[in-house]
C-alpha cells in the first residue's frame, strides 16, 4: 500500500509559514541581541550547512567567476540586515510588503509592455498607503524596508549571474559565507560575547533552519511537481502570510488601510508572476536557466526561491 504524497502546494505554504515563524523568533530576541547579531547567527548556521552539503569547487576559478557571487554575498548580507533591522521597528507584515517593491520594479524595468507600469502603480499605491492615514510608519523602519527591497533586487541579478558561472546552489554556498563574514565584524561590534551564549546560539541557529533551510528544502521537493506559476503565485502570499503570522503571535494588529496596501502589492506580485510564466513558457526562452538571460522579468521567479535562504 503506497503512502499518500504530500500536495507540493502545502509543502510551499509551510515553507512561507516557517519563514516568518523564523522571523517571529528573531524579533523576539531583539531585546537581548541587536537584529544584526542574529542576522549573523541566522547566516552562520545556513551557511554551514550548504557548504557541507554543497562543497563547492573552487580550483581553476577566475576572477571573472567571483564577481557576481561577491555581489551576491553583499546583497545576501545587506538585504537581511536592512531587513530585520525594518522589522525590529515596524510590524512584520509591513516590512515584507515594503520590501517587495524592489523585485516588482526590477520587474517592470525589464518589461517592455507600458501595460505592465499599471501592476507597479497599484505595488506603488499599497507601500504609499503605509504612510498615510491615522497609524503611520516609522520612517526609519519604512526606508529600510526599501533599502531590503533595493539588495533583493540586487540580488535577482546577481543570482542570474552566479547561476551562469557555477553549478547548483555552489554560488549561493559561497555567498551566504561571504555575507557572513562581512556582516561578522558589525555583529560582533554591537552583539559583543551574547554571540557566544550556548542559548542565544541555540535560538540562532533555529532562526537558521526556521529561514533558510526548512524552507529551501521543502520547495525544492515542491518544484519537482509544481508549476513555477502556482509557485510564483504561492510566494506572492508572503506578506498575507506575515501579517498573520504577526498578528497572532506579536500581536501587531494592522489597521483596514494597512491591510488594503499589502492586498495591492500582493495582488501585484501575482499578475507579475502570470506574466512572468508566458513569457518562460515562450519557445525562445526555454533556456537552462528558465530564461533569466533574455527576460530579466522571468529571474523574480527564480530567485525568489532562494531569496531568504541564505
Amino acid at each position: 500500500m503506497s503512502t499518500p504524497r504530500v500536495s507540493p502546494v502545502w509543502l510551499v505554504l509551510v515553507g512561507i509559514l516557517s519563514v516568518q515563524f523564523g522571523a517571529v523568533v528573531s524579533k523576539g530576541l531583539f531585546g537581548e541581541i541587536p537584529p544584526v547579531g542574529m542576522v549573523f547567527l541566522r547566516l552562520t548556521t545556513s551557511s554551514l550547512i550548504l557548504l557541507a552539503f554543497v562543497r563547492p569547487r573552487l580550483r581553476d576559478r577566475t576572477v571573472t567567476d567571483w564577481w557576481p557571487v561577491l555581489a551576491l554575498g553583499f546583497a545576501l548580507g545587506a538585504m537581511n540586515w536592512a531587513f530585520y533591522e525594518s522589522f525590529a521597528r515596524i510590524p512584520l507584515g509591513v516590512a515584507v510588503t515594503i520590501e517587495f517593491a524592489g523585485p516588482l520594479l526590477l520587474a517592470a524595468l525589464g518589461s517592455r509592455r507600458p501595460r505592465d507600469l499599471v501592476w507597479v502603480g497599484l505595488a506603488a499605491l499599497g507601500i504609499t498607503l503605509f504612510g498615510v492615514g491615522p497609524t503611520k510608519v516609522d520612517a526609519v523602519g519604512f526606508g529600510l524596508a526599501l533599502l531590503a527591497g533595493g539588495c533583493w533586487a540586487l540580488y535577482v541579478i546577481s543570482t542570474a549571474a552566479t547561476g551562469r558561472r557555477w553549478a547548483g546552489v555552489e554560488g549561493l554556498a559561497l555567498a551566504s559565507t561571504i555575507a557572513t563574514l562581512a556582516i561578522a565584524p558589525f555583529a560582533v561590534a554591537q552583539a559583543g560575547d551574547r554571540l557566544l551564549e550556548p542559548r542565544l546560539l541555540a535560538l540562532g541557529a533555529l532562526v537558521g533552519l526556521l529561514s533558510s533551510v526548512v524552507p529551501y528544502s521543502l520547495e525544492m521537493v515542491a518544484l519537482r511537481t509544481l508549476p513555477p506559476r502556482v509557485f510564483g503565485i504561492l510566494m506572492s502570499l508572503e506578506p498575507a502570510a506575515a501579517a498573520l503570522v504577526a498578528a497572532v503571535l506579536l500581536q501587531e494588529l494592522l489597521s483596514p488601510l494597512q491591510l488594503l496596501a499589502i492586498a495591492c502589492v500582493t495582488a501585484a506580485s501575482v499578475r507579475c508572476t502570470k506574466r512572468e510564466q508566458r513569457l518562460l513558457n515562450a519557445p525562445n526562452l526555454a533556456a537552462e536557466d528558465g530564461g533569466q538571460r533574455k527576460c530579466p522579468i522571468a529571474a523574480v521567479v527564480f530567485a525568489v526561491r532562494r531569496r531568504r535562504r541564505g
